[in-house]
């Protein structure tokens, strides 16, 4: 009776973990958005945002478009990836590169991240 108790349990467990984590990886592989805002003096001519420990950046998100002071853009990052770690860089008007590391864009999905002097 014990014995059979115990692989019950075992395939409950196998049936709920796998579950769980399939859905922790769809969760990641979905389309993450939020709201980029510039709160510093100074247009905001660049934004990169690459997954942490990857050596080179990726395409400028703001392309041909600036991001004026006091503005914000709504960012959509849906590179399929399964981190939510990313790095991000900025480049202003007047030269400065602001990079932040190991920002959690999951916990940043629908809310917004901000650039400040």
């Amino acid at each position: 009776m014990q014995l059979r108790a115990f692989f019950m349990g075992l395939t409950v467990a196998g049936l709920v973990i796998p579950s769980v984590l399939g859905s922790t990886s769809k969760v990641l592989a979905e389309d993450i958005t939020f709201t980029l805002e510039n709160k510093t003096r100074v247009n905001m001519t660049e934004f990169y945002a690459s997954p942490s420990g990857v050596k080179s950046w990726e395409n400028d998100i703001l392309g041909d478009d600036v991001l004026g002071s006091g503005e914000q853009v709504e960012i959509n990052i849906n590179d399929e990836r399964t981190t939510c770690n990313y790095d991000f860089q900025a480049k202003f008007a007047d030269g400065d590169v602001v990079e932040k590391y190991n920002i959690n864009i999951c916990e940043l999905a629908g809310g917004s991240y901000e650039f400040y002097d």
